[in-house]
This record gives structure tokens, C-alpha cells and sequence, in this order.
């Protein structure tokens, strides 16, 4: 049988003029079982084509039939699927409409405006339970740790390089001056500085006399050379 294209357009079904999917994951053809074993009149029928409409879908997610509720879920979805049109015998409770569309409570989301945001609102969490710890490694390891992650968090929001004593600095400012970690930092450069001297001057000998010399006057010592020597005399 030929049809004329005109005719041919008028069979044509576009998405816009289809129905809605309420959950797209299953297909428009389970949607229209569904839509139809709404409309079967038969409670026995109607019940024996919603166990077949679940089996259905059950073998569409075969990974989850041993997932515990997974039965239950299929009959919330079944039931949202046709709008809770279908009256069915469930074994589990059937969901309502109004709870589904329940619109959850509001998030008090912290109001706090810290006048360094790029750090957050966790750096500011730590400061103040590095401050009730008692001195101990433990709590220097947690300030070491604060101070990195400040670094990292500074990093992110300017991408040039940062020196440690402004991490510091605003580490002495939101811990409100009980961490002071700028006497440390000097302490270490102090260190560092006399650790850079002495290494100067260990090469500069390790030059001057390479490879262990000794007073030679930079020839290398041989005492063959000298046992040769005394006994052709």
C-alpha cells in the first residue's frame, strides 16, 4: 500500500506533539503499556499487566535486581509513571502525588563574608580548632597543614607566586594572633642561610683540593714513586 506524500506526513509523529515521558530512562513504548493498562477495566487484568509491566522493567536494569528495594522502586516508578492513574494492588505503599511534589525545606546557607573568601569558610573552621588544641607536635603538624592548604587556596584565586610571610600574616590575623608562625619562618632562614654558607665553603675547599690532595701542591701522591726512587739510589 503507496501513500502520497501528503499522506505520508499526516502518519508522522514529531516529539513536540507527543505526550510528556515522565521518567525518559524507560522509552515512549513502556510509557504506552502503562498509559494502557491504566485504562483496562478488569482489576485482575489490570493487576496481571502491572506485574508484567515490572518484570518488564526489571529486565531493563538486569544489575539491579539484587539491589535491596529494587522491587520497590520499580512500583514507586510504575505508580509515577501514570501519574497515579493506575489502581493497582502494591506490596509496597503506594507514594502520593503531594509528597512527590513536596518542595524541600530551605538551606541556611552561612551568611559569613571573611575578608579573605578565597581561603573559605573550612580554613576559618580549622584556625579555630587548632586554637582549643593544647601545644603539642600534633597541633604544629595541624598548623603546618592549615598554612599549606592557605598557600594552595591563595594559588587558586592569584596565580603569581606567594611568599610564606604573608600566608603568615593572614594566619596570625584569622587565628586573632594565638598562631604566630613569622618567628618560626625567621628562625628557618636563619638555618637556611648558615646551611647556604657552609656548603659554599665546602666547595670552595672541595676546589681548591679536589679529590683529597692533601699538600702536594695539586700532583698526586704515589708512594711506588718514591720506594722506585729510593731504591735506584
Amino acid at each position: 500500500m503507496q501513500f502520497t506524500p501528503q499522506q505520508a506526513v499526516h502518519f508522522l509523529e514529531y516529539n513536540a506533539e507527543r505526550p510528556h515521558l515522565i521518567i525518559p530512562e524507560y522509552g515512549r513504548h513502556l510509557q504506552k503499556l502503562i498509559d494502557q493498562a491504566t485504562l483496562i477495566e478488569d482489576r485482575e487484568e489490570r493487576n496481571k499487566a502491572a506485574r508484567y509491566i515490572i518484570s518488564v522493567m526489571g529486565g531493563l536494569n538486569p544489575h539491579l535486581r539484587d539491589v535491596p528495594d529494587f522491587q520497590h522502586k520499580l512500583w514507586d516508578q510504575i505508580f509515577i509513571m501514570s501519574d497515579f492513574k493506575l489502581d493497582v494492588d502494591s506490596p509496597y505503599p503506594i507514594p502520593s502525588k503531594e509528597v512527590l511534589h513536596q518542595k524541600p525545606e530551605k538551606l541556611n546557607y552561612p551568611q559569613n563574608f571573611p575578608k579573605y573568601r578565597f581561603y573559605g569558610n573550612n580554613i576559618k573552621y580549622m584556625i579555630d580548632v587548632a586554637n582549643k588544641w593544647e601545644e603539642s607536635d600534633l597541633k604544629n603538624t595541624l598548623i603546618r597543614v592549615i598554612a599549606n592548604h592557605m598557600k594552595k587556596c591563595y594559588l587558586s584565586w592569584n596565580k603569581d607566586t606567594v611568599k610564606d610571610d604573608v600566608i603568615f600574616e593572614h594566619l596570625y590575623e584569622l587565628s586573632g594572633g594565638k598562631i604566630n608562625l613569622l618567628k618560626t619562618d625567621e628562625e628557618l632562614s636563619n638555618t637556611t642561610d648558615l646551611m647556604r654558607v657552609n656548603k659554599k665553603m665546602s666547595n670552595k675547599a672541595q676546589f681548591n683540593n679536589p679529590k683529597g690532595k692533601g699538600n702536594t701542591g695539586g700532583k698526586n701522591f704515589n708512594p711506588r714513586s718514591n720506594n722506585k726512587n729510593s731504591n735506584r739510589k
